[in-house]
């Protein structure tokens, strides 16, 4: 048995291609269009949160590492962090900065997605590991929304589909 991508294309009784092809075209924008969103927002609210980049504190990202280190599934990558909490905190802002910025510009859209996937990987061993029940710590959700963009990219509306499409006029319609 084989599977492949769908190449149909359906044609209304007037001759007019079909809403849904359109639909599935642009169904992954939406999502890419929150997490970007969202992540950027994120990195931002974390640069410029002065609580939040300080090693101990109401709000700190050490207390809060501190706090999660018995309770999440990878307590060595808790150490890590309190190494340097602050260092830890501009690297978890900055790259969600990157990550935001490259899903919503559609510019390097699987490795930002990946990152994004890495980063709610990360949080969810560590900060939201111990919620109960499991679907209360929204860390896993966002991974499992990473996914369908770490395989699919970001097709249309992207800085890659401008960078894919110049390359294939340059090289006469091949990749």
């Amino acid at each position: 048995m084989t599977h492949g991508m769908r190449t149909d294309v359906h044609i209304s009784p007037e001759g007019r291609r079909d809403w849904r092809d359109d639909a599935g075209r642009y169904a992954l924008l939406p999502l890419r269009l929150f997490l970007g969103v969202t992540f950027l927002y994120a990195g931002l609210d974390k640069l410029t949160d002065s609580a939040f980049m300080k090693d101990a504190g109401a709000g700190s990202v050490g207390d809060m590492m501190r706090a999660v280190r018995d309770s999440s599934a990878v307590p060595a990558l808790v150490d890590l962090a309190l190494k340097n909490p602050p260092g830890f905190g501009y690297a978890i802002a900055l790259g969600e900065l990157a990550v935001g910025i490259g899903t919503l510009l559609g510019l390097l859209a699987r490795l930002a997605a990946l990152g994004g996937a890495l980063i709610s990987l990360s949080l969810w061993l560590t900060v939201s590991w111990a919620s109960d029940p499991y679907y209360y710590g929204n860390d896993l959700a966002y991974l499992m929304a990473w996914l369908p963009l770490v395989l699919a990219g970001a097709p249309l509306l992207s800085l890659d589909a401008v960078l894919r499409s110049r390359r294939r006029r340059r090289t006469g319609g091949y990749r």
